[in-house]
């Protein structure tokens, strides 16, 4: 995923690589705009409402339905894009 971030607010976003199910997309839609200190909770939530996995489906290895998966597979490269994009625009402004 690829972020931009302005003035502590999200800007843009750019999926590389999707759930095949759509929820990915769907669930950014409402993101631009939103204060970045509560877009990846906010993702995360959102790809669980979207998710078409059955919910009482149990991976015995994560411990989880796929949905909660989703969520959090979801929230983390959001939580990594969007640590790149403010590091990217504090450096910008320093430099500037």
């Amino acid at each position: 995923m690829k972020v931009e971030v302005e003035d502590g607010k999200l800007k843009s976003l750019k999926v590389l690589r999707g759930a095949p199910c759509g929820a990915t997309w769907q669930a950014l839609e409402k993101l631009v705009g939103m204060d970045v200190s509560e877009v990846a909770a906010r993702y995360g939530l959102d790809v669980q409402f979207q998710c078409s996995a059955d919910p009482a489906g149990w991976d015995p290895l994560w411990g989880k339905s796929p949905i909660h998966l989703a969520a959090d597979m979801h929230f983390k490269a959001l939580e990594r894009a969007l640590k790149e994009a403010v590091q990217t625009e504090k450096n910008g402004a320093e430099s500037g």
